[in-house]
């Protein structure tokens, strides 16, 4: 079904939803009820604006007014769509970007108790991954890192211009190779291992394990 982005701005649904992912999650405190949500929900409201700017040079606009979802009943997000062009370059996209994250980390702090800086570094963490997942579609994984850098620059301006967001450009996205792939090496944490119905199942890519291990299990999971 549809849900117009508007609603990630807003505590009352946020609240709401913590109610919808405690059924799916089980009884986990706020802050990770909320914190998953947002790893989820950062992750498809970017793609629509992020997506076209690595295939064509042209992004769609991530402002939440433009956006709209396509989530299950029990509140997963599933996909997305923007409804308007941006005609400029990496700083207009940036510059939207920034208030649309801001806006939604707001609101899930306030409803969750999460940190916003926690939830703005889930935010970054879900568009570099955006951009390596679209460059490799097309067989450029390589030209992830230079894209989100120039993403960062003209968001760091954004954010600097923009009062009361904690974000001012750190942390960065970033990159890393495991054998021969390049993969994002994560700062934020979304926080499924501490939900009882997934509870110590980290991520592969969880910052909260030894580097060894998480390479360890990413050489598993891609292989040399």
């Amino acid at each position: 079904m549809d849900l117009p982005a508007t609603a990630l701005a807003d505590p009352a649904w946020v609240t709401e939803d913590l109610h919808r992912a405690r059924r799916l999650h089980g009884p986990a405190s706020p802050t990770v009820l909320g914190t998953i949500r947002w790893y989820s929900a950062s992750s498809v409201l970017v793609a629509p604006a992020l997506e076209p700017w690595v295939h064509t040079g042209a992004a769609r606009d991530p402002a939440l007014e433009s956006v709209t979802f396509d989530v299950t009943a029990d509140g997963r997000f599933l996909d997305a769509r923007s409804s308007r062009a941006l005609d400029g370059d990496a700083a207009e996209l940036g510059a939207a970007l920034v208030p649309a994250v801001d806006s939604a980390v707001t609101a899930f702090a306030h409803a969750s108790g999460a940190a916003p800086r926690a939830l703005w570094a889930v935010a970054v963490d879900s568009i570099a991954n955006r951009l390596l997942w679209a460059a490799s579609t097309v067989g450029r994984p390589d030209t992830a890192p230079r894209l989100a850098d120039a993403l960062a620059d003209q968001m760091e301006r954004a954010a600097r211009a923009l009062p009361r967001c904690v974000w001012q450009g750190s942390p960065r996205p970033r990159f890393t190779t495991v054998g021969h792939r390049l993969v994002l090496r994560r700062s934020s944490c979304c926080l499924l291992y501490e939900a009882p119905r997934t509870r110590d199942d980290k991520c592969v890519s969880c910052p909260r394990q030894t580097p060894a291990e998480r390479e360890r299990r990413q050489r598993l999971l891609l292989g040399p």
